[in-house]
C-alpha cells in the first residue's frame, strides 16, 4: 500500500488514534469508525456532561445528523460519494431509545441508496457520543 492510498480529511473530527479517516484498496473504500464529533473542537452534538465529563443526556438525532455529515465528507474528499456506501455497520450505546429515532433518521439519508446494514448496541464508545459508524464504498 502507497501512501495516496491513505485518506484524512481536512473536515472530519480528528481521530483519536493512530488511524486514517479511509483506506483505499482496490476500487473500495474503508472508513474507520466515524462519530458525531466536530472538527477542531471536543464538541460533540446534542450531548450534555457533567464536570467529570460523564454523559448527563445525548440528543440521538442530533449525533445522526452529525455522523452522517462527517461520513459524507469522508467519502467526497477521498472522490467517493454517499451514493456508493455499499455496507454499513452502525454502533448505538442505547439500542431501546435510540434506534427508533436514528432508523426513522437513516431511513431518510439513505432512501435513494440500499446499503448493507447491520445495527449493534454497544456497552461504550471511546468518547461520550452514542452513535458511530463504519462504511464500505467504492471509489474509482
Amino acid at each position: 500500500m502507497s501512501s495516496e492510498d491513505i485518506i484524512q480529511s481536512s473536515k472530519a473530527p480528528e481521530p483519536m488514534g493512530l488511524y486514517p479517516h479511509a483506506r483505499k484498496v482496490g476500487n473500495l473504500l474503508f472508513l474507520s469508525g466515524v462519530g458525531p464529533r466536530e472538527r477542531g473542537t471536543k464538541k460533540i452534538p446534542g450531548v450534555e456532561l457533567d464536570e467529570n465529563g460523564e454523559i448527563l443526556s445525548h440528543d440521538i438525532e442530533a449525533q445522526c445528523h452529525s455522523v452522517f455529515r462527517n461520513v459524507k465528507n469522508i467519502l467526497e474528499e477521498a472522490g467517493s460519494s454517499w451514493e456508493r456506501i455499499v455496507d454499513v455497520t452502525v454502533y448505538l450505546t442505547d439500542m431501546k431509545n435510540d434506534f427508533p429515532i436514528y432508523n426513522r433518521i437513516y431511513a431518510e439519508y439513505f432512501k435513494d441508496n440500499l446499503p448493507c446494514r447491520t445495527t449493534l448496541e454497544i456497552n461504550r464508545l471511546p468518547s461520550p457520543i452514542a452513535i458511530e459508524l463504519k462504511v464500505i464504498a467504492t471509489i474509482d
